[in-house]
């Protein structure tokens, strides 16, 4: 069976999801292909700063999420070694912490009921010669025709494959993270707060005055194969590691919600491959953790995928819509006189524009978002006091101002 689209955007999470919404908002439709047979709401706590809640304040949806998460007033930091306190006010900026479950799920609920299709997995991608479309083959049999793909299927991204993109890299920092609930209220501030002990750090954020969303990174372990099957032993093992943490942390881990539980590596794409890579062959571009996977560190990740999805829905607006506005036609009819496939042709070429002007626009806002994570986790994973010293220079001269990513506007959708 053969269908034929406008747009598809491979990959049902954050990205996926938000980018349809973005194109939806400009009146453009697309269909969202997810390998899942459902709505993939697991994993735990996703920190938005201001730049992000600019971005879901454009895609329409941030009234809904404000409500789900009270705001974090400041960040506090205790290293352990000696008992000194970093401490930075929010007071001028807009941080929460969003279930991801309450994200994609106001994503999906704003969304057409027929966009999101699941049960999709793409066996094998090609380029359509005559058309320069591309053709998508997916496990069930069906053949999708699209004008333009965009992938938004995350680390291990087959879009990207079909890009040629760099594989991405690991840190050797692994991350528990998980749920804690408390019935009668936690009784925490509103603060991010962080512990940083030797080689581990862990620390909690509160989603409202019941639920925190909490957080351990250290190294990779010969037992993680083990832990990762079985919640208890994660839990256990966990709580064991921050034994000589304060006692609140590991009271909130043995609290914690198991099923909530996960166990990360943490990925990321190199700097170098930001800056280098071609992130568009003939209309297919991808966007989110499939083109700028980074550590946890700043808290972007998130929020950056969010940001692409407004960029990308207002680039392509620009040829998808605008030209349509101009010659007073839909955008599927042609001129008449002009054979169709050279008017497929020089639509795609009108496309291939637009993405590349995304493509610029977020090349260096990604770059120095993973700069930044990329030195802090070089920082956190290293034994070489040279490569610290190094690391520790570079990132104090490139990012005077640590949190200036929060600052970042990605412009009106």
């Amino acid at each position: 069976m053969l269908e034929e689209k406008e747009i598809v955007i491979v990959g049902g999470g954050i990205c996926g999801l938000a980018t349809a919404l973005a194109l939806h908002r400009k009146g453009i439709k697309s269909r969202v292909i997810e390998k899942a047979t459902y709505l993939r709401t697991e994993g735990a706590g996703l920190g938005i700063h201001s730049n992000g809640w600019h971005a879901l304040d454009q895609l329409g949806v941030a009234h809904l999420l404000r409500p789900k998460a009270i705001p974090i007033l400041s960040f506090r930091e205790i290293f352990l070694s000696n008992g000194t306190q970093q401490q930075e006010s929010f007071k001028d900026a807009e941080f929460r912490c969003l279930k991801r479950s309450d994200l994609l799920e106001i994503l999906a609920e704003n969304l057409p009921s027929d966009t999101i299709r699941f049960g999709c997995q793409i066996v094998k991608m090609e380029s359509d010669p005559i058309t320069s479309h591309t053709i998508l083959h997916l496990q069930d049999g069906t053949v999708v025709r699209a004008k333009v793909v965009i992938g938004c299927d995350g680390v291990h991204s087959v879009v990207g494959d079909w890009l040629d993109l760099k594989p991405t890299r690991l840190f050797n920092i692994r991350m528990v993270i998980g749920f804690t609930n408390y019935p009668e209220g936690h009784g925490f501030d509103n603060e991010f707060l962080r512990f940083r002990g030797d080689g581990i750090r862990a620390g909690r954020i509160p989603i409202n005055e019941n639920l925190i969303f909490w957080f351990v990174g250290r190294p990779p372990t010969p037992q993680d194969a083990t832990v990762l099957k079985e919640s208890k032993l994660l839990r256990d093992s966990t709580i064991e590691l921050i034994k000589d943490f304060p006692d609140e942390m590991s009271e909130a881990i043995k609290k914690c919600d198991l099923d909530s539980l996960t166990l990360i590596s943490l990925r990321h794409r190199a700097p170098w491959d930001i800056l280098l890579e071609k992130f568009r062959k003939g209309t297919v571009t991808v966007a989110g953790d499939a083109m700028h996977v980074m550590g946890p560190f700043i808290g972007q990740g998130g929020a950056a995928a969010l940001e692409d999805a407004v960029v990308l829905a207002r680039c392509l607006a620009q040829e998808m819509v605008m030209n349509t506005e101009r010659s007073g036609k839909d955008s599927s009819k042609w001129k008449e006189g002009v054979k169709e496939e050279d008017e497929e042709k020089a639509k795609s070429k009108r496309i291939e524009k637009a993405i590349d002007r995304y493509v610029k626009e977020r090349r260096m806002r990604i770059l120095r978002l993973s700069t930044q994570t990329y030195l802090i986790g070089t920082l956190l994973q290293t034994k070489s006091s040279v490569t610290k010293f190094m690391s520790f220079i570079i990132l104090f001269t490139l990012f005077t101002t640590i949190a200036h990513h929060t600052r970042y506007n990605c412009g009106h959708l």
